[in-house]
């Protein structure tokens, strides 16, 4: 959850403006553009003084929390509305980032750290490009500002402590090797299979009969390469693959290019024999493995600079989480308001 807190540097608008970071997916052509770009909503705001949290005796409002709540769906779901299976967790989600970016915002203040004043005046001339031809940013501009200033403000603040916690010197080469000995999964390189196809193209949304058509048509072509016909040279007749001319070959792949109705059958597969048909996403298909290139494991020397990086990113994120989390075993944190498909209500 920490990443929304640290690399989301548009949280500020988001707080204070309630801006869509997404435009809608579609819009009728003669809708007006300041229509669709207006920051400022035109529901009645929350009252300021409701508390959803008390974080070291500093409170959360309902207000703060409604708005990312908001701006957190229009960025990830279609009409701003998440599938309820997912919906509680994002309330959750956006419960903890107010926090933990509450309790990072009284750490800087502790250890001294000051707003970065570039950043907050990058972030107004950004504001008044964006909606430079907009009425109501204009109109209410001065209002808003104090409150997106103060939001980027702690934003830079946030951004200093995990620089700093993230500034670890690069793990010892034992513990280089240690890892890798360790994760060997990391480094080593997947199987490889070359294969060859025969694909008979059917329309996802075509009718039964015509998937029939293809299936006996597949079928057909299986029994004669069984009798001794060349696949190569039916792919090279039937398929309707951009392979076809030649034979069929569609060179290496390995797990994850494969076809989801193939990846559990693959195993089963002998180099050089023709699998019965399947039925995939394009259409129906006989396969034939080539050949295989079992997984190999790349030598430590290879690859001791990656799994440096890899080593050293864990183990940044890991002193970044480690940080957060005692900042909120030391806190005093009380959650006021229960948090609901309709955002927050009283308990």
């Amino acid at each position: 959850m920490l990443k929304h807190i640290t690399h989301h540097h548009t949280l500020p608008l988001l707080l204070c403006l309630g801006i869509a970071v997404h435009a809608p997916v579609a819009k009728a052509d003669n809708e007006s553009a300041s229509s669709a770009a207006a920051p400022v909503s035109d529901a009645a705001p929350s009252p300021a003084e409701q508390v959803y949290a008390i974080v070291n005796g500093k409170p959360i409002t309902v207000d703060e929390y409604r708005k990312l709540l908001a701006a957190t769906m229009r960025q990830r779901f279609y009409h701003g509305n998440a599938p309820e299976s997912q919906a509680e967790a994002v309330r959750k989600e956006v419960s903890d980032l107010l926090i933990e970016r509450a309790l990072l915002v009284e750490e800087a203040d502790r250890r001294g750290i000051k707003p970065d004043t570039a950043m907050i005046e990058q972030a107004v001339a950004d504001a008044d490009a964006r909606y430079a031809n907009v009425p109501r940013w204009q109109q209410q501009r001065e209002q808003l500002l104090p409150e997106l200033k103060k939001q980027v403000a702690q934003q830079s603040q946030i951004d200093q402590i995990e620089k700093a916690v993230r500034d670890i010197p690069p793990p010892a080469d034992d513990e280089v090797l240690a890892y890798y000995k360790q994760k060997p999964e990391l480094f080593t390189e997947p199987e490889n299979l070359r294969l060859s196809v025969i694909l008979l193209k059917v329309d996802p949304s075509s009718p039964k009969e015509l998937w029939d058509k293809a299936l006996e048509d597949a079928q057909a072509i299986y029994s004669r390469i069984k009798g001794g016909a060349d696949f190569a040279e039916e792919a090279r007749l039937h398929s309707t693959d951009h392979t076809a001319s030649n034979g069929g070959d569609l060179g290496y792949v390995h797990r994850g290019m494969l076809p989801e109705a193939l990846e559990g059958k693959i195993d089963k597969f002998e180099v050089g024999v023709a699998s019965e048909p399947i039925t995939v996403l394009e259409g129906v298909s006989l396969f034939r493995v080539e050949e295989r290139i079992a997984p190999k494991l790349r030598e430590f020397p290879e690859v001791a600079s990656r799994a440096q990086e890899l080593l050293r990113r864990e183990q940044q994120d890991r002193a970044w989480r480690e940080t957060v989390n005692r900042l909120r075993e030391a806190a005093n944190i009380q959650v006021l308001m229960s948090i609901t498909g309709d955002g927050v209500k009283q308990p």
